[in-house]
């Protein structure tokens, strides 16, 4: 090949039909252990907004809005509007976000389950902090430590995921990520449920057992085997083999195998990661690695999750009556991802995700059209049409859990090659964290100033994604995760953009072997 390409085996070559292997006992638990992180995600998303909307918490270090809360004619739009206790809630994204960054070559050169114990501690440092806080300058230390936990956790998990499952089952595998995000947002809810009834110190209890699955997480990851794919990336072949032998309940690994020596000796040829990414056989990719984890915030989701409580506070609803529906929103929330692990590798990506995207769209007409004529600013909704909001945004929440939820980790973890992968999910990670922390800053803000308006607003991001992957993302079921190069060549609008063979600068130096050139 002329200007310095080459075209290793294994990723010009199909071998999926020859991968051999079933599901073991082996990578059930490495899988469950591994996707515990998920929980503390999910459990600081549920506990951030039953908290922020406890009068003891709100008391000690946001006394302006408890003030507020109090008012009986504040507008119910407008009544939590303070960028301070939004910033309780986003500064633990801010500082995910830088982490995730940090979290890529660590990775990437000493294994995904080395981050993943990184994550662990970080979080018990944060829940520690947040549970003795005495002043709002330690309870944001706790958040930033959370958010370097999350940074770590929500890059590695996925990755540890997608490269321990067998091919024919990564999706449902992969979902367990998810699966655990939305039970520690259940937890979360219904342990907010709890302590509020324990006041002025039950928020103390809520933030502080998030020290439970950070444990779990710490430990775990102390005995969770590494991935066969990071242990061959950093030269240990034949630990590498012996594990994918394990893992895979068969000797006869060869074929999967050799697609992970070929996509190692590429991978081992690219220095700059970041940079090779941007490489224009890298662009679908990319692209993919920046929208869906946008297009997963945009849905509104977090807005709903991080501050239910208050949310439904402002629709009128009691203080125990929102805790109650928020916690009804996160069982819904398990239920539909558990529906989305079982179908996802039958049915595929793209029809969870455009079907979800209709649903979703559906639903937030349907409560803007409500609050709009039913619930002025001064006014609470009846109990009728309070149980219908509840209702629609239950539906609303089972149709992202078997689309954006879990899919929009899903995808982005399982298409990069080796040699960008870590710096795809640092990617991924960190532009989800991005808008996590724009919406989570803003929303409070978006919900005074819209009104019932901020539903329209994220139905029309909705339709815009659900657009994107109708056009844009080809079908990713059933095919090795090795080979994702080939999907994108076959792709009618990818392959004009996609070359034929991958290529590297003519600067790097290519040592003998056995590929094809």
């Amino acid at each position: 090949m002329a200007g310095g390409s080459f075209a290793p085996a294994g990723v010009a070559k199909e071998r999926a039909e020859q991968y051999q292997g079933k599901l073991t006992a082996y990578v059930i638990v490495a899988c469950v252990v591994a996707a515990v992180g998920g929980s503390l995600f999910g459990y600081d998303i549920g506990i951030s907004g039953g908290v922020t909307s406890m009068d003891g918490f709100l008391h000690k270090f946001f006394k302006t809005v408890y003030k507020q809360k109090m008012l009986a004619h504040e507008n119910n739009y407008c009544k939590y509007d303070n960028q301070g206790l939004a910033a309780f809630t986003s500064s633990l994204y801010l500082a995910g976000l830088v982490a995730s960054l940090v979290a890529s070559p660590v990775t990437r050169n000493y294994g995904r389950r080395g981050s993943i114990i990184c994550g662990g501690i970080s979080f018990l440092v944060g829940a520690t902090l947040n549970a003795a806080a005495a002043n709002l300058a330690m309870l944001l230390l706790g958040r930033i430590m959370l958010g370097i936990g999350i940074g770590f956790g929500n890059q590695a998990i996925p990755l540890y995921l997608s490269e321990m499952a067998p091919t024919h089952l990564r999706g449902g595998l992969n979902m367990m990520f998810q699966l655990a995000t939305t039970l520690g947002i259940f937890i979360a809810n219904m342990v907010n449920y709890g302590t509020q009834k324990l006041e002025p110190w039950g928020w103390r209890l809520s933030l502080g057992l998030a020290i439970v699955p950070a444990i779990v997480m710490t430990v775990g990851g102390i005995f969770l085997p590494e991935t066969p794919n990071s242990l061959i990336e950093q030269g240990s072949k034949e630990e590498g083999r012996k594990l994918l032998e394990r893992i895979r309940g068969t000797e006869n690994v060869s074929a999967e195998f050799q697609d992970m020596l070929d996509a190692s000796e590429f991978a081992s040829a690219i220095k700059h990661p970041f940079r090779n990414i941007l490489d224009r056989r890298n662009r679908p990719q990319l692209v993919m690695a920046i929208f869906m984890p946008t297009f997963q915030i945009l849905t509104g989701i977090n807005s709903i999750l991080f501050y239910a409580p208050v949310l439904f506070q402002s629709m009128g609803f009691g203080g125990n009556a929102s805790l109650y529906s928020s916690a009804l929103t996160g069982a819904v929330l398990v239920s539909s991802t558990l529906i989305s692990i079982a179908i996802v590798d039958k049915l595929g990506r793209r029809v969870l995700l455009i079907s979800g995207g209709i649903m979703m769209i559906i639903c937030q007409v349907i409560v803007a059209i409500i609050l709009g004529v039913k619930l002025g600013e001064n006014q609470e909704l009846s109990k009728g049409f309070s149980v219908l909001v509840v209702a629609v945004i239950c539906l609303f929440v089972v149709a992202f859990g078997w689309s954006w939820g879990p899919l929009g980790w899903t995808v982005p973890s399982e298409i990069f090659p080796l040699e960008t992968r870590s710096a795809g999910q640092s990617i991924t990670v960190a532009v989800n964290l991005l808008f996590t922390f724009i919406i989570a800053q803003s929303f409070l803000a978006l919900l005074c100033a819209l009104k019932f308006g901020i539903f329209l607003f994220f139905a029309g991001w909705i339709t815009v994604m659900t657009v994107f992957v109708y056009v844009f993302l080809p079908e990713t079921k059933g095919i090795p995760i090795e080979e994702m190069i080939l999907m994108w060549r076959k792709h009618w609008f990818w392959k004009k953009i996609v070359p034929e063979y991958p290529e590297v600068d003519s600067s790097v130096s290519r040592r003998p072997n056995n590929s094809t050139v």
